[in-house]
C-alpha cells in the first residue's frame, strides 16, 4: 500500500521539478519558514509572522529559490494574499533571478501600494502599465494574480482586471530597462522601505504549458 502511495508522489516531484505543466495549484511558502527563499541586502526585512511573510524594514528582495521547475517560470498563474499597512509599499517580481543588491533588473514588477506617496497603485504593472486607482483598502487581505502566457500578462486584483498587456516584438524600455521584458525566472517579494509593511500569504503558481 505504501508503494503505491509513494510511487506516484515521487513521479509528481520529477514532473513538477522537470519543467512539466500541472493544472495543481502548488504552494510556494509553506507558512512556517523561508527555506526556499532567499533575501538580498537587508535579510531582516521579512520575517515569518503567523503563518505569513511580513515585509518590514530596510530596502531587500525575498526570491524564489526552491526546487519546483528548477525556480525557473515561463507561463504560468500565480497568485497570493496581501495585506498593507497605511502608508506602505511593496512589490511582486516576476521572471527575475536573485539579486545581491538594489532594486531587481530582470523582469517585471506588479505593484503593491493602496496609501503610499508613489502614485502607481496596486495592481500596476510598474512603469509599463500604471494605474492611480485604488482597488483595495489597508488592512484587509486582498487577492493578487498575475498570468503568464507568452507575450501576454494579466493583473487582477479580487479577479478585477487591472492590467491586460500584450509585450511588443522590441519593447522600448527607457535607461536601466533593458531586462524588463518577458523571459523566464523565479518571483520575488519586496520589502520597500523601513516605512513599509506588508504581509504575504498562500502564494502559490500553477504551471501552464
Amino acid at each position: 500500500m505504501k508503494r503505491r502511495i509513494i510511487f506516484p508522489l515521487a513521479l509528481l516531484f520529477t514532473f513538477l521539478t522537470q519543467g512539466q505543466s500541472t493544472k495543481e495549484w502548488i504552494p510556494l511558502f509553506n507558512g512556517k519558514d523561508l527555506k526556499e527563499w532567499k533575501a538580498s541586502e537587508n535579510p531582516g526585512t521579512f520575517s515569518v509572522v503567523d503563518g505569513t511573510i511580513k515585509a518590514a524594514g530596510p530596502r531587500a528582495h525575498l526570491f524564489y529559490q526552491g526546487e519546483l521547475q528548477n525556480h525557473e517560470f515561463k507561463n504560468f498563474e500565480f497568485r497570493c494574499q496581501v495585506k498593507t499597512m497605511p502608508g506602505s509599499n511593496s512589490g511582486i517580481y516576476f521572471h527575475t533571478k536573485y539579486q545581491e543588491e538594489g532594486w531587481p533588473s530582470k523582469g517585471y514588477e506588479v505593484q503593491v501600494n493602496n496609501t503610499q506617496e508613489d502614485w502607481r497603485r496596486t495592481g500596476s504593472l510598474y512603469g509599463i502599465i500604471d494605474t492611480r486607482e485604488t482597488y483595495v483598502k489597508d488592512n484587509e487581505w486582498y487577492t493578487e494574480s498575475i498570468t503568464v502566457t507568452d507575450k501576454r500578462i494579466v493583473v487582477k486584483i479580487n479577479d478585477i482586471v487591472i492590467v491586460d498587456y500584450t509585450e511588443p516584438e522590441d519593447p522600448v524600455r527607457g535607461e536601466g530597462g533593458k531586462a524588463r521584458i518577458l523571459s523566464q525566472g523565479t518571483f520575488a517579494l519586496q520589502g520597500h522601505d523601513p516605512g513599509s509593511t506588508v504581509f504575504y500569504k498562500d502564494i502559490e503558481v500553477r504551471i501552464l504549458e
